[in-house]
């Protein structure tokens, strides 16, 4: 059953209400801060091995750590700031940031590494906490181009993340990746803290403590064999018995779900077509953000002779891509404005296409650095008009009571595509290679391959979005 919202005490006269344009650029400025957590160890993976004294399977926790951690607090953050205040949970996701943050610091081994990455990881929960923030708190007319604006910090933080940590690696110790973390973090707290109100928007019950146990491990079993399939084997025993673990649980989790008067995740509104069906498109187009993500850098930082490589530093490739970045963000409101015309389902949906369409401008367009940064930007402003129209596909289809977990839900949707999507590309291009100085590359076979996988998962997202319905019949659902 569905909680009531409670408009608590906390709306006071006194009550500080911003003005809007401050709140969306707090809550903006936190979501691409955390955003960049995902990417920031990117640049420095290769010595990672060395700086912490360990291998090079052992080193890429550092980088899974932080993809599980948030993938777990997600949906739990979203949960608890429903119940217990939007503004109180995104403390304490900023919090673990910066704790984490420091922590990895000052490490100089494997384990605090990995406990400072995952903290680092919880803080992914703010992205969907901001956006429903904006919605208990802006009329009307101004909350579709805030939430578009927030949703796009998700990718922005992870299209200027490269350049930034590049830059910072090759120029410093790499301990001041984590410090500058910190002190961005810090920054963010003391303006929630002063420009974010309070939502007085509660919803009664207790916490689901059984439901964020099972939720939790879950996920876990199911991203780490899709994250270490290639590394373990996919036939081998660890990896079939994660999928298998994965499976029963998530099988006796939504169980017992269905039997709590206040589950953690309410499976009976996202069984709704309009809620069902958007999260479902939203794994295809994180799967499709990825492959960008994974395969441009690797494309134009391979070396010239491979025929096809550019020899660019990690800098240079970083700073390639980052215009993909900022259009993100320009197309926010432009997202906002066509979902208000024709609606979210119509701009999701022209996003994906959108996607389609840049990848397919890579797979003929290999021919030089603008060609690639091109199809780089028609990618990430597809993904920016997709991902801004997510949220109001959502939030149209659920309580105002919900609107935090169900966010959160949508955000680990997203997580999982990503997920599914750097397996998926990590296989292709290890296993369609040219061999040049006795060292293994992806060939450019490996590169039209995986090009054309993110063609296929862009194609698959727009007939899911084909299949969300709208109109009376899901608004009838809402007050169901």
């Amino acid at each position: 059953m569905t909680a009531v919202a409670d408009v608590s005490s906390n709306t006071t006269d006194n009550r500080r209400t911003p003005a809007p344009a401050v709140l969306i650029a707090t809550l903006s400025t936190v979501g691409v801060v955390v955003s960049l957590m995902q990417t920031l160890v990117i640049p420095i993976i290769p010595s990672l091995p060395a700086y912490l004294n360990t291998s090079a399977s052992n080193a890429a926790w550092v980088v899974t750590a932080t993809l599980l951690a948030g993938a777990v607090s997600t949906p739990i953050s979203g949960r608890l700031g429903d119940m217990f205040g939007k503004r109180r949970v995104l403390f304490v996701n900023l919090g673990a940031m910066i704790a984490g943050s420091i922590i990895a610091a000052l490490s100089t081994a494997l384990v605090p590494a990995i406990v400072g990455r995952s903290l680092q990881g919880m803080a992914v929960g703010a992205i969907p906490l901001g956006i429903s923030i904006i919605r208990d708190e802006l009329p009307p007319e101004k909350v579709g181009a805030a939430m578009a604006t927030i949703s796009a910090t998700l990718g922005v933080g992870g299209a200027i993340g490269m350049p930034f940590s590049a830059f910072i690696a090759q120029n410093a110790d790499w301990h001041m990746l984590f410090w500058i973390s910190a002190g961005l973090g810090l920054l963010c707290l003391v303006a929630v803290f002063v420009f974010v109100p309070e939502s007085p928007v509660r919803t009664p019950g207790r916490f689901d403590f059984g439901g964020a146990v099972g939720l939790s491990i879950a996920l876990l079993a199911l991203l780490i064999g899709i994250s270490k399939g290639a590394d373990w084997g996919w036939g081998s025993a660890s990896i079939l018995s994660l999928f298998a673990v994965s499976v029963l649980v998530f099988l006796g989790w939504g169980a017992f779900e269905l039997r709590q008067r206040s589950p953690l995740v309410d499976l009976r509104v996202s069984a709704r077509p309009r809620v069902l069906f958007t999260n479902i498109a939203s794994v295809a187009v994180g799967f499709a953000l990825y492959g960008m993500s994974l395969t441009f850098p690797q494309l134009l930082m391979a070396p010239e002779a491979t025929g096809y490589g550019f020899g660019l530093s990690m800098v240079q490739a970083g700073l390639a891509m980052a215009p993909g970045g900022i259009v993100m963000m320009l197309l926010s409101p432009v997202s906002a404005r066509l979902s208000a015309a024709r609606g979210p389902k119509f701009t999701l949906a022209i996003g994906s296409a959108v996607i389609g369409i840049g990848y397919l401008c890579a797979l003929v367009m290999m021919n030089s650095v603008w060609q690639i940064a091109l199809a780089g930007v028609i990618v990430a402003g597809g993904v920016g008009l997709a991902y801004a129209a997510m949220p109001a596909l959502i939030m149209g289809a659920v309580p105002i009571s919900e609107t935090a977990a169900a966010n959160g839900l949508n955000s680990l949707m997203r997580s999982i595509g990503t997920s599914t999507s750097a397996a998926v590309m990590s296989v292709v291009l290890a296993n369609m290679t040219i061999t040049l100085a006795g060292h293994s590359l992806p060939s450019r076979d490996g590169f039209h391959t995986a090009f054309l996988i993110s063609v296929a998962a862009a194609v698959a997202a727009i007939v899911l979005t084909t299949l969300i319905p709208m109109g009376k019949k899901a608004k009838a659902e809402v007050s169901a």
